[in-house]
C-alpha cells in the first residue's frame, strides 16, 4: 500500500498494499490526501512524508496485514530505519508538543486569570496521539499511539457526521413549524402548499440504482467510461477507477462512483434540492458498499473482495436505493425533545442576556455617579487652588519682619461749608499717646457744636 494511503486511511483505514510502480513519464503526481478532519491532521500528515521515505519501513509495510498495523506491531520496525528519518520525526514530534503547548496557553488564558500558573505536561496527557512523557524523540510508542488514536477517531467520525445531519433536519423542520405559526391563516395554507410541491418534484426523479449493485456499476461503465454495457468485466472496472493505482479503491474512490446517482436526485439550481442532503447521502452510500464489499473491514476494497461482490446474488438486485427523503431520519419524540432542548437554550440565552442587560444599567449608574464625584473633585481642587493663589499674593505683601504691610486708606473729604480741622501737632515729647487723641477728639466735638465750645 502506498505510505501515504496507509496512514491516512489505515491510521483511518487504508489498506497495506505497495503502489505499483509505473514509468516515470506516466507518472502523475498524487494528489493531495484528503483532510481528515482530526484536528492533529497535519502532524498525522507529516510523519506520512517522512516514513515514506525509508525503504526499509516500506517493505515491512508490505508484508503486514490490517491487524499488524491496527494493533501498533508495525510500530516496532521503527527502531530499523535510518537515522536522518528518526531526526526528521524527532523534529515533527518537538513542533507538534510546542503547537499543542501554545493551544494549551492560549485556552488558559482565555479562561483563567493571567498569574495562574499551567502545568503543560499534565495538561498534554489528555492528547492520545503522542507520548507526553516523552517531549523530544519520536519512539515506536508515538507511531503506535498515532496509529490507535487516528483509527479509533475514525470509526467514530461517521456515527458524529450522521447526528449532525439529523439535527441539522429537525433544526429545519422546527424553523418552518414556527414561521407557520407567525403567518395568518390563509398564508399558512399557501406555505403548506408550496412545501408540499417542492417535495413532491424532489421526489419526480429517475430510479435510484443500489450502489455498488450491476445496475449502478454498468451505469458508470457505459455513461463515464464509455463503454459497452454488455462487455461489462469487473476486473477491468476495478482498475479504470483505481485511480492512483495502488491495488486498492478507497472510499474517495468508491465515491466518485456515485456521481451518476447523485445527480439524477440533486440539483443545486433547484430550490427543494439541499446539497447537505446530498453529502449526507453519498456518504449513506458509501457505508452500504463498505458493509458488503469490504470483507475485513480496513476501510479499503481490494480487488479480490471487489470480484467477490460481483459474484453475490445481492449484486443482482433491481430494486432502487431509498433515498435520505424517503428514509425517517428523526422521529416526532426526538423533534419535539429537541424543541425542549432548544427553548431551555433560548430560555437561558434570555435570563444571561437580562443578566447583562442590568449589570450594564448598574455599570451605566455607577459612571454617573463616577463622572459627578469627578466633578466634586474638580471643583475642591480648583478652590485650594485659588486659595493658594490668595495666600502667595499675601506673602508677597509681607513686611521684612513678615508681618502684613497695611495700606493707610485716605480720609473722607470733608462737607464743603466746613473747613477742615487743623491738624494736630505732636505733644511734646514723653507725653502720653492718647492725651493727643483726647485733644483732637475735643476740637471737633467744638466744631460741630459752636454754641457748647463758647459756654
Amino acid at each position: 500500500m502506498h505510505l501515504s494511503w496507509f496512514m491516512a486511511f489505515t491510521l483511518i483505514g487504508l489498506a497495506i498494499c505497495v503502489p505499483i510502480q509505473r514509468p516515470k513519464e506516466k507518472q502523475e503526481a498524487a494528489p493531495d490526501p484528503p483532510d481528515t478532519g482530526l484536528y492533529y491532521h497535519r502532524y498525522l500528515q507529516e510523519v506520512i512524508n517522512v516514513l515514506e521515505t525509508d525503504g526499509h519501513f516500506r517493505e515491512k509495510l508490505q508484508a503486514a496485514n490490517a491487524e499488524d498495523i491496527k494493533s501498533g506491531k508495525l510500530s516496532k520496525e521503527l527502531d530499523f530505519v535510518g537515522h536522518s528519518v528518526r531526526t526528521k520525526l524527532d523534529e515533527l514530534k518537538r513542533q507538534e508538543v510546542s503547537r499543542l503547548r501554545m493551544l494549551l496557553k492560549a485556552k488558559m488564558d482565555a479562561t483563567m486569570e493571567q498569574d495562574v500558573q499551567v502545568d503543560h505536561l499534565a495538561l498534554l496527557k489528555q492528547f492520545e496521539h503522542l507520548d507526553s512523557q516523552n517531549q523530544h524523540t519520536f519512539e515506536a510508542r508515538d507511531l503506535e499511539l498515532l496509529i490507535k488514536a487516528a483509527t479509533k477517531d475514525l470509526e467514530n467520525y461517521d456515527a458524529a457526521h450522521h447526528e449532525e445531519f439529523k439535527r441539522y433536519e429537525m433544526m429545519k423542520e422546527h424553523e418552518r413549524r414556527e414561521y407557520l405559526k407567525s403567518l395568518d391563516e390563509e398564508k399558512r395554507r399557501e406555505e403548506e402548499a408550496h412545501f408540499e410541491e417542492l417535495k413532491k418534484k424532489h421526489k419526480e426523479h429517475p430510479k435510484v440504482n443500489v450502489p455498488g449493485s450491476r445496475d449502478q456499476l454498468k451505469e458508470v461503465w457505459q455513461e463515464t467510461d464509455g463503454l459497452d454495457p454488455n462487455e461489462f468485466n469487473p476486473k477491468t472496472f476495478f482498475k479504470l477507477h483505481d485511480t492512483n493505482g495502488d491495488g486498492v479503491l478507497d472510499e474517495q474512490e468508491l465515491e466518485a462512483l456515485f456521481t451518476k446517482e447523485l445527480e439524477k436526485v440533486y440539483d443545486p439550481r433547484n430550490e427543494e434540492d439541499d446539497m447537505l442532503e446530498m453529502e449526507e447521502e453519498r456518504l449513506r452510500m458509501r457505508e452500504h458498499v463498505m458493509k458488503n464489499v469490504d470483507l475485513n473491514k480496513d476501510r479499503l476494497v481490494t480487488l479480490d473482495e471487489f470480484v467477490k461482490s460481483t459474484q453475490r446474488k445481492e449484486f443482482n438486485e433491481a430494486d432502487g436505493w431509498e433515498t435520505v427523503e424517503e428514509t425517517q431520519i428523526y422521529s416526532e419524540a426526538e423533534l419535539q425533545r429537541f424543541e425542549a432542548e432548544l427553548k431551555a437554550q433560548e430560555e437561558e440565552l434570555s435570563r444571561r442576556a437580562e443578566q447583562l442587560h442590568q449589570e450594564h444599567k448598574e455599570l451605566q449608574q455607577r459612571q454617573v455617579e463616577l463622572d459627578a464625584q469627578k466633578k466634586e473633585y474638580q471643583q475642591v481642587v480648583l478652590h485650594m487652588e485659588q486659595r493658594k493663589s490668595q495666600q502667595l499674593e499675601q506673602a508677597q505683601q509681607a513686611g521684612p519682619g513678615g508681618e502684613l504691610k497695611f495700606q493707610a486708606q485716605p480720609p473722607h473729604a470733608a462737607p464743603a461749608d466746613h473747613a477742615s480741622p487743623p491738624e494736630s501737632q505732636p505733644g511734646p515729647p514723653g507725653a502720653p499717646e492718647h492725651d493727643s487723641q483726647k485733644d483732637q477728639t475735643e476740637a471737633l466735638q467744638n466744631q460741630a457744636h459752636p454754641d457748647v465750645a463758647v459756654q
